[in-house]
């Protein structure tokens, strides 16, 4: 119990395991000069999901932690810029309604809540144009960047669009040459328990036992260690979250120099709504959608529509049917098991939160990471108490987008705004924020993973309506407002005079390469 954790063993591969593998093996290797091994086994026949393609902001760290070079990873890996995403449909259903959840907060959010100033002098405009200048910079296919910006710096905050197959590619390659990552290609059998039910080893098809101090279940939906071996129940979400199904498809560009859209584009359907991502490759496109609510051929006929305007006899194209069940482990480290990626739950595509996950996942097992197995119960609590936490506020954030719907054309959105189908927490935030602006003090941590200004963006983004303070607005605020207002036109206008479109500057990225740090 005593002895140091020094070996451990990731089961699994594919964005998940490389990510991780890739987080602890750099940290341990700036830490240590040896005494530790990472090894990992993937089986050659099961195959990745592979439609994970949207990042948060984060992922530029977490890829620089790694020593990756920016300029090989967008080369490689089909990538282009993410600078927040649009929500199209989702409050009424008409044609021109639509909103942003931006990459940056609001001008000036350190010093000065705007919303209220927006809301009582320039709520004809959208909140987010008024506070920050990235949905213009989207809605004019704007790079985030200049070809002479350093690798992972920014001219504004942005995140990628990838494709998952090559990236996990990419990280392999990456932690095996450059971070000395042991790499296993084997079937696991069996997983060998020890007499006081941790796991002792994976027993392979053709290199035998294979033991660890620690083992990181990274085997997707099977959840083949914490989930089997180790009986961790699954708490399902799916009386919240009605999303199970959906329907994947690849769409090539009309030509090599077809526009990539800036920003992650969510058009709301009648039971459920269609992601649209654009790499320097292609477009990612899918119809997520509730089974409860759609039949699948009513589901791919819908997807069919709205590829019809953009693509010439979509029905050529070849879709892909996933199903999933939202919700996650009821704790997910347990013994000496700890679940990163599908094997520690899914909730749906919605704010690309399953990428955010496994970084955070695998960022907090590598700070925390015990010295031995006595500390390691201590670790796994506070892990667990975090990413309950964390799970539990990413539900109600995704609920949040459904449950200020108006749309009333399928009882989809009616199920979404039945009280009973609301977290307590949010349904108490909601009432809060009618008479009470949305702060990072009405949340517990210090470290959400959605921080008010999010809310914000979605709530405003909705015509959410928050009745105002009955002392009004001192003048010194409205001043320190206007001045915030103005500001921020002055810097849309100057990033739109300096930066190129985001096809431009992927061109020279790939021609030129970007400036090391």
């Amino acid at each position: 119990m005593n002895e140091a954790v020094q070996n451990i063993v990731i089961v699994g591969g594919g964005t998940a395991g490389w990510i991780t593998a890739g987080t602890l093996a750099a940290k341990l290797k700036n830490k240590f000069s040896s005494g530790y091994s990472i090894t990992l086994v993937e089986s050659a026949a099961i195959p990745t999901i592979g439609v994970g393609e949207g990042t948060w902001p984060t992922m530029r760290n977490t890829l620089k932690n790694m020593g990756v070079r920016e300029t090989d990873f967008i080369r490689e890996c089909h990538v282009s810029f993410k600078q927040g995403a649009k929500f199209a449909q989702w409050t009424t259903g008409h044609k021109n309604d639509f909103y942003y959840h931006p990459l940056v907060l609001p001008q000036d959010h350190e010093s000065i809540d705007l919303v209220p100033h927006w809301q009582d002098n320039h709520a004809e405009h959208s909140f987010s144009n008024m506070v920050c200048p990235q949905e213009t910079l989207c809605e004019l296919g704007l790079a985030p960047k200049q070809i002479i910006t350093p690798e992972f710096a920014a001219v504004a905050n942005y995140a990628y669009h990838l494709d998952a197959g090559t990236f996990s590619e990419f990280l392999k390659k990456h932690c095996i040459e450059k971070l000395k990552v042991k790499h296993i290609i084997d079937d696991v059998i069996q997983v060998n328990s020890q007499p006081n039910g941790d796991i002792a080893s994976v027993a392979t098809q053709s290199n035998g036992d294979i033991t660890g101090d620690l083992f990181i279940d990274c085997t997707g939906f099977s959840s083949l260690l914490l989930g089997q071996h180790l009986n961790v129940k699954f708490v399902s979400c799916k009386d919240s979250l009605f999303t199970d199904k959906a329907i994947a498809v690849q769409v090539p560009y009309p030509d090599e120099n077809s526009e990539i859209q800036s920003h992650t584009l969510s058009t709301a359907q009648a039971a459920g709504w269609v992601w649209d991502i654009g790499l320097s490759s292609r477009r990612g496109v899918g119809h997520v959608y509730s089974s409860q609510h759609m039949s699948a051929d009513h589901a791919h006929q819908a997807l069919l529509n709205y590829l019809t305007p953009s693509v010439n006899n979509p029905d050529a194209l070849n879709f892909r049917e996933i199903s999933f069940d939202a919700g996650h482990r009821e704790k997910f480290w347990h013994k000496n098991c700890v679940a990163i990626g599908l094997s520690a739950g899914f909730l749906e595509p919605l704010e690309a939160s399953a990428l955010l996950l496994i970084e955070i996942s695998a960022q907090m097992v590598a700070d925390q990471l015990p010295a031995n197995r006595v500390a390691m119960d201590i670790v796994a609590k506070r892990y667990n108490k975090t990413f309950i936490y964390r799970w539990q506020r990413i539900i109600d954030f995704l609920k949040l987008h459904y449950t200020l719907s108006q749309r009333t054309d399928n009882s989809f959105w009616q199920d979404h705004r039945d009280p009973s189908t609301l977290s307590e927490q949010l349904k108490e935030q909601l009432e809060l924020w009618r008479y009470h602006f949305p702060c990072d003090g009405d949340f517990e941590s210090a470290l959400e993973v959605f921080p008010a200004a999010s809310y914000q963006y979605v709530l405003y983004g909705m015509g959410f309506k928050t009745q105002p303070n009955a002392f009004g607005l001192a003048e010194q605020n409205k001043a320190a407002a206007q001045a915030a207002f103005i500001k921020n036109a002055q810097q849309t206008q100057q990033f739109q005079s300096i930066l190129s479109s985001n096809r431009e500057l992927l061109n020279k990225i790939h021609q030129y390469g970007l400036q090391r740090i």
